[in-house]
Protein backbone atom coordinates (compact mmCIF):
# COMPACT_ATOMS: atom_id res chain seq x y z
CA UNK A 1 0.00 0.00 0.00
CA UNK A 2 1.21 3.47 -0.82
CA UNK A 3 2.85 5.49 2.20
CA UNK A 4 0.16 8.00 1.64
CA UNK A 5 -2.58 5.43 1.88
CA UNK A 6 -0.98 3.98 5.12
CA UNK A 7 -1.08 8.02 6.25
CA UNK A 8 -5.03 8.41 6.13
CA UNK A 9 -5.19 4.82 7.23
CA UNK A 10 -3.58 5.47 10.30
CA UNK A 11 -5.91 8.79 10.26
CA UNK A 12 -8.53 7.58 10.01
CA UNK A 13 -7.87 5.03 13.32
CA UNK A 14 -7.05 7.85 15.50
CA UNK A 15 -9.90 9.96 14.19
CA UNK A 16 -12.34 7.80 16.26
CA UNK A 17 -10.61 7.51 19.10
CA UNK A 18 -12.47 9.24 21.59
CA UNK A 19 -9.58 11.45 22.66
CA UNK A 20 -9.36 12.43 18.78
CA UNK A 21 -11.93 15.18 19.11
CA UNK A 22 -10.46 15.74 22.12
CA UNK A 23 -7.32 16.70 20.51
CA UNK A 24 -9.24 18.62 17.62
CA UNK A 25 -10.66 21.24 19.86
CA UNK A 26 -7.34 21.82 21.76
CA UNK A 27 -6.23 22.85 18.93
CA UNK A 28 -3.84 20.16 17.82
CA UNK A 29 0.20 20.76 16.44
CA UNK A 30 -0.23 18.77 13.44
CA UNK A 31 -3.65 20.95 11.65
CA UNK A 32 -2.88 22.96 9.08
CA UNK A 33 -2.48 26.47 9.83
CA UNK A 34 -4.71 27.63 6.97
CA UNK A 35 -7.35 25.46 8.81
CA UNK A 36 -6.66 26.68 12.35
CA UNK A 37 -7.59 30.23 10.95
CA UNK A 38 -10.66 29.34 8.99
CA UNK A 39 -12.29 27.16 11.99
CA UNK A 40 -11.79 30.50 14.12
CA UNK A 41 -13.87 32.67 11.81
CA UNK A 42 -16.53 29.60 12.20
CA UNK A 43 -18.45 30.18 15.77
CA UNK A 44 -19.75 26.21 15.40
CA UNK A 45 -16.30 24.76 15.14
CA UNK A 46 -16.85 23.49 11.92
CA UNK A 47 -15.31 23.70 8.86
CA UNK A 48 -17.29 24.25 5.22
CA UNK A 49 -16.68 20.61 3.52
CA UNK A 50 -16.38 22.43 0.07
CA UNK A 51 -13.50 24.35 1.45
CA UNK A 52 -12.01 20.96 2.73
CA UNK A 53 -12.38 19.27 -0.49
CA UNK A 54 -11.07 22.23 -2.22
CA UNK A 55 -7.89 21.55 0.19
CA UNK A 56 -7.73 17.93 -0.02
CA UNK A 57 -7.60 18.37 -3.81
CA UNK A 58 -4.45 20.35 -3.68
CA UNK A 59 -2.72 17.69 -1.24
CA UNK A 60 -3.78 19.42 1.85
CA UNK A 61 -3.50 16.02 4.09
CA UNK A 62 -5.05 17.95 7.08
CA UNK A 63 -7.81 19.09 5.30
CA UNK A 64 -8.47 15.29 4.77
CA UNK A 65 -7.98 13.98 8.01
CA UNK A 66 -10.93 16.83 9.39
CA UNK A 67 -13.33 15.17 6.71
CA UNK A 68 -12.94 12.21 8.12
CA UNK A 69 -13.80 13.74 11.90
CA UNK A 70 -16.57 15.04 10.13
CA UNK A 71 -18.28 11.92 8.93
CA UNK A 72 -15.85 9.07 10.67
CA UNK A 73 -18.56 8.32 13.63
CA UNK A 74 -21.26 8.61 10.71
CA UNK A 75 -20.04 6.08 8.46
CA UNK A 76 -18.61 3.30 10.78
CA UNK A 77 -22.40 3.60 11.80
CA UNK A 78 -24.06 3.09 8.80
CA UNK A 79 -21.39 0.08 8.25
CA UNK A 80 -21.86 -1.58 11.03
CA UNK A 81 -26.10 -1.42 10.54
CA UNK A 82 -25.86 -2.63 7.24
CA UNK A 83 -23.31 -5.64 7.28
CA UNK A 84 -24.43 -6.16 11.08
CA UNK A 85 -21.08 -7.31 11.80
CA UNK A 86 -18.69 -5.24 13.80
CA UNK A 87 -15.46 -6.71 11.96
CA UNK A 88 -16.86 -6.38 9.03
CA UNK A 89 -18.16 -2.98 9.53
CA UNK A 90 -14.72 -1.36 10.56
CA UNK A 91 -13.53 -3.11 7.18
CA UNK A 92 -15.80 -1.55 4.99
CA UNK A 93 -14.89 1.90 7.19
CA UNK A 94 -11.19 1.98 6.48
CA UNK A 95 -11.89 0.88 3.07
CA UNK A 96 -14.31 3.83 2.60
CA UNK A 97 -11.77 6.49 3.46
CA UNK A 98 -8.98 5.04 1.46
CA UNK A 99 -11.41 5.35 -1.27
CA UNK A 100 -12.44 8.51 -0.88
CA UNK A 101 -8.99 9.89 -0.39
CA UNK A 102 -7.51 8.40 -3.37
CA UNK A 103 -10.45 9.25 -4.84
CA UNK A 104 -11.35 13.03 -3.61
CA UNK A 105 -9.23 14.63 -6.58
CA UNK A 106 -12.37 13.42 -9.37
CA UNK A 107 -14.87 14.99 -7.02
CA UNK A 108 -16.83 17.41 -8.93
CA UNK A 109 -19.35 18.75 -6.59
CA UNK A 110 -22.20 17.37 -8.48
CA UNK A 111 -23.14 16.64 -4.67
CA UNK A 112 -22.60 17.15 -0.92
CA UNK A 113 -19.26 15.52 0.17
CA UNK A 114 -21.62 13.83 2.92
CA UNK A 115 -23.91 12.02 -0.14
CA UNK A 116 -20.41 11.07 -2.03
CA UNK A 117 -19.23 9.22 0.95
CA UNK A 118 -22.30 7.70 1.80
CA UNK A 119 -22.44 6.44 -1.77
CA UNK A 120 -18.72 4.83 -1.16
CA UNK A 121 -19.80 3.14 2.19
CA UNK A 122 -22.74 1.92 0.09
CA UNK A 123 -21.54 0.46 -2.53
CA UNK A 124 -19.10 -1.59 -0.63
CA UNK A 125 -22.07 -2.84 1.23
CA UNK A 126 -23.34 -3.63 -1.77
CA UNK A 127 -20.50 -5.95 -2.72
CA UNK A 128 -20.33 -6.94 0.63
CA UNK A 129 -23.75 -8.54 0.59
CA UNK A 130 -23.86 -9.58 -2.58
CA UNK A 131 -20.76 -12.12 -2.04
CA UNK A 132 -22.47 -13.05 1.30
CA UNK A 133 -25.54 -14.82 -0.32
CA UNK A 134 -26.48 -16.62 3.08
CA UNK A 135 -25.69 -15.02 6.54
CA UNK A 136 -24.22 -17.36 9.29
CA UNK A 137 -25.21 -14.97 11.74
CA UNK A 138 -28.80 -14.53 13.13
CA UNK A 139 -27.88 -11.21 15.09
CA UNK A 140 -24.62 -9.04 14.54
CA UNK A 141 -21.44 -10.39 16.41
CA UNK A 142 -18.20 -9.85 17.24
CA UNK A 143 -15.07 -11.89 19.01
CA UNK A 144 -13.70 -11.30 22.34
CA UNK A 145 -9.96 -11.28 23.41
CA UNK A 146 -10.39 -15.29 24.00
CA UNK A 147 -11.97 -15.80 20.65
CA UNK A 148 -15.45 -16.29 21.55
CA UNK A 149 -18.28 -14.66 19.74
CA UNK A 150 -20.99 -12.48 21.29
CA UNK A 151 -24.11 -10.69 20.42
CA UNK A 152 -23.38 -7.30 19.71
CA UNK A 153 -26.62 -6.19 20.34
CA UNK A 154 -27.28 -8.11 23.57
CA UNK A 155 -24.23 -5.94 25.08
CA UNK A 156 -26.29 -3.17 24.54
CA UNK A 157 -27.71 -2.79 28.26
CA UNK A 158 -31.35 -1.68 28.36
CA UNK A 159 -31.61 1.54 30.56
CA UNK A 160 -35.75 1.91 30.03
CA UNK A 161 -37.97 2.03 33.47
CA UNK A 162 -39.40 -1.24 33.84
CA UNK A 163 -37.31 -3.33 31.97
CA UNK A 164 -36.45 -7.05 32.44
CA UNK A 165 -35.03 -10.32 31.22
CA UNK A 166 -38.40 -11.64 29.73
CA UNK A 167 -39.07 -8.29 27.67
CA UNK A 168 -35.02 -7.76 26.77
CA UNK A 169 -35.64 -11.48 25.43
CA UNK A 170 -38.48 -10.71 23.56
CA UNK A 171 -36.66 -7.79 22.00
CA UNK A 172 -33.64 -9.94 20.88
CA UNK A 173 -36.55 -12.33 19.51
CA UNK A 174 -37.87 -9.98 17.45
CA UNK A 175 -34.37 -8.49 15.70
CA UNK A 176 -33.56 -11.96 14.73
CA UNK A 177 -36.55 -12.14 13.05
CA UNK A 178 -36.90 -8.78 11.36
CA UNK A 179 -33.38 -9.89 10.53
CA UNK A 180 -34.13 -13.25 8.82
CA UNK A 181 -36.86 -11.05 6.96
CA UNK A 182 -34.34 -8.40 5.76
CA UNK A 183 -31.95 -11.48 4.78
CA UNK A 184 -35.10 -12.48 2.10
CA UNK A 185 -34.04 -9.09 0.46
CA UNK A 186 -31.78 -8.24 -2.60
CA UNK A 187 -28.69 -6.20 -1.48
CA UNK A 188 -30.64 -2.97 -3.61
CA UNK A 189 -33.86 -3.73 -1.53
CA UNK A 190 -31.77 -4.11 1.93
CA UNK A 191 -29.99 -0.99 1.07
CA UNK A 192 -32.89 1.42 0.11
CA UNK A 193 -34.88 -0.07 3.05
CA UNK A 194 -32.56 0.40 5.59
CA UNK A 195 -30.82 4.07 4.06
CA UNK A 196 -34.74 5.14 3.97
CA UNK A 197 -36.08 3.85 7.83
CA UNK A 198 -33.11 3.16 9.57
CA UNK A 199 -30.99 6.31 8.69
CA UNK A 200 -34.01 8.60 8.05
CA UNK A 201 -32.64 9.43 4.69
CA UNK A 202 -35.45 11.19 1.85
CA UNK A 203 -35.86 8.92 -1.22
CA UNK A 204 -34.10 11.78 -3.66
CA UNK A 205 -31.01 11.56 -1.52
CA UNK A 206 -30.98 7.38 -1.38
CA UNK A 207 -31.56 7.45 -5.04
CA UNK A 208 -28.21 10.24 -5.27
CA UNK A 209 -26.57 7.81 -3.08
CA UNK A 210 -27.47 4.44 -5.04
CA UNK A 211 -26.45 6.66 -8.55
CA UNK A 212 -30.32 6.21 -9.38
CA UNK A 213 -33.41 8.03 -9.40
CA UNK A 214 -35.83 8.89 -6.84
CA UNK A 215 -38.42 7.04 -9.01
CA UNK A 216 -36.75 4.07 -9.13
CA UNK A 217 -35.58 4.24 -5.13
CA UNK A 218 -39.28 4.48 -4.01
CA UNK A 219 -40.31 1.51 -6.40
CA UNK A 220 -37.29 -0.61 -5.09
CA UNK A 221 -38.97 0.68 -1.45
CA UNK A 222 -42.11 -0.82 -2.60
CA UNK A 223 -40.94 -3.98 -3.52
CA UNK A 224 -39.13 -4.33 0.26
CA UNK A 225 -42.15 -3.43 2.62
CA UNK A 226 -44.17 -5.70 0.76
CA UNK A 227 -41.64 -8.45 0.84
CA UNK A 228 -41.11 -7.54 4.97
CA UNK A 229 -44.68 -7.87 4.95
CA UNK A 230 -45.05 -11.02 3.72
CA UNK A 231 -42.65 -12.65 5.95
CA UNK A 232 -43.64 -10.90 8.95
CA UNK A 233 -47.09 -11.73 8.49
CA UNK A 234 -47.97 -13.76 11.39
CA UNK A 235 -46.45 -11.46 13.87
CA UNK A 236 -49.83 -8.71 13.24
Amino acid sequence: MPADAWAVQLAVRGSSHPDASRGAEQGNDSQDPLLRGQMAGHSLGRIDDTLLVREAQRGNRAAFEELVRHYDQAVLRLAMHLTGSEHEAQDIYQDAFLKAYKSVGNFRFECSFYTWIYRIVTNLCLDHLRKKQVRKEDAPVAVDAQGEAYDVLAQVPDGRAGANPERDLMRRELGTRINHALDKLTPRERMVFELKHYQGLKLRTVGEILNTTEETAKNTLFRATQKLRGSLADMR
